[in-house]
């Protein structure tokens, strides 16, 4: 259903600006019709197979048709945004008629350049965003804890073994203490991950890895929980545990996933019943309830899931739903730290903000 919806939506955006380009002078003065109309059904064909085809086969053609496909989406959204904000400016040609036809044209400057931008921080490697958080009842000896946290990195056919090298050098020389993985880990399709493990073994901290099930690691069948525990990663899937006396780390299935299948129960509630006492921090992939978690004792709660929106305008549709953005926030006194992803969905690209790590170094309150 997703894909029908995004395929309908994207070809409605596709007709909308070819149609629009066409009225440039400069490409209406200088471009055949057949060349415009071959154009945009090679471009359409490419984001249809893109989705369909390379989405969900194996291999380096597979691969190059998805990346080529899901960029041209991410573009397409680009173009489509200027051109649009010209057409309500100008009424759609009812106003300005003489200028309106040129404005478009510098609609198409406009996209290519955020475009390009949305290119290259998509492509750059994520950025560490550090945080200093006071948790209550956090024992003096573990002042000074490390948190790395990762989500959001969708390894799958578009981004791959090397890439992951990469973030796992990236992270180890934050010198974790733990790394706390916040869902969406794999991508969901294709092949088994099991190349993946040896390097996502790699990360190795002393007190662990730590994860939680995003959407996507529910799509199709259990791969990437498989995976997971695999690379001998502790998965907590409504529960808790002691990671040391005086610090419990609490995990829940993802919220998302359990509202798209109609799941009731408590989920936060059933992770956080009989822990022990001290600390508490709770991951969640979705940033949904912190204020259930707020009320239950819960000192700090890291989530990810919303990439920040990712492409911008699209922050402001994922803030309709998804409040907690991404950043720092303070629900009933409990902070929330929501990552922004550590890598991308569909386009590899970002606009504004670059991909993320977290590095949350823990600090325990003032004796009496």
């Amino acid at each position: 259903m997703f894909g029908i919806v995004l395929i309908s939506i994207s070809t409605l955006m596709h007709l909308y600006v070819f149609w629009r380009a066409w009225s440039v002078p400069l490409v209406a003065g200088r471009v055949p019709g057949k060349v415009i109309i071959t154009v945009a059904l090679i471009l359409w064909l490419l984001l249809y197979l893109g989705r369909t085809i390379g989405h969900d086969a194996a291999g380096t053609p597979a691969r190059v048709l998805e990346l080529l496909g899901m960029c041209w989406l991410g573009v397409l959204l680009l173009t489509f945004v200027p051109m649009f904000a010209v057409d309500l400016v100008t009424g759609f040609g009812w106003f300005l008629p003489r200028l309106a036809p040129s404005l478009r044209g510098w609609a198409l400057v406009a996209a290519g350049v955020l475009s390009a931008m949305a290119l290259f921080q998509g492509l750059r490697p994520p950025v560490i965003q550090s945080y200093e958080v006071v948790l209550p009842g956090l024992p003096q000896e573990r002042d000074g804890t490390v948190i790395v946290g990762l989500s959001d990195t969708h390894i799958g056919s578009l981004i791959g073994k090397r890439w992951l090298s990469a973030r796992v050098v990236q992270v180890r020389a934050q010198q974790p203490d733990m790394v706390v993985l916040l869902g969406d880990i794999f991508e969901g399709h294709g092949p088994p991950h099991a190349d993946l493990l040896p390097t996502l073994r790699g990360l190795a901290p002393p007190l662990g890895v730590w994860a939680v099930p995003g959407n996507h690691e529910h799509h199709r069948d259990d791969t990437g929980l498989k995976a997971m525990e695999e690379a001998g990663f502790h998965l907590l899937r409504n529960r808790w545990a002691e990671v040391q006396p005086g610090l419990v780390l609490a995990g829940v299935d993802d919220l998302t996933f359990r509202r798209r299948r109609g799941l009731g129960g408590d989920p936060v509630g059933q992770a956080l019943a009989g822990r022990p006492q001290g600390a508490v921090v709770l991951l969640s992939h979705t940033p949904w309830e912190a204020d259930r978690a707020a009320r239950s004792g819960v000192g700090l709660m890291l989530s990810g899931h919303t990439h920040g929106g990712q492409i911008w305008p699209m922050g402001y549709l994922v803030r309709l739903r998804y409040p907690l953005l991404a950043g720092h926030y303070e629900v009933e006194g409990m902070p929330v730290i929501v990552c922004r992803g550590t890598g991308t969905w569909g386009p590899r690209m970002r606009l504004w903000r670059p991909g993320e790590i977290l590095r949350v170094t823990l600090k325990a309150g003032k004796g009496p």
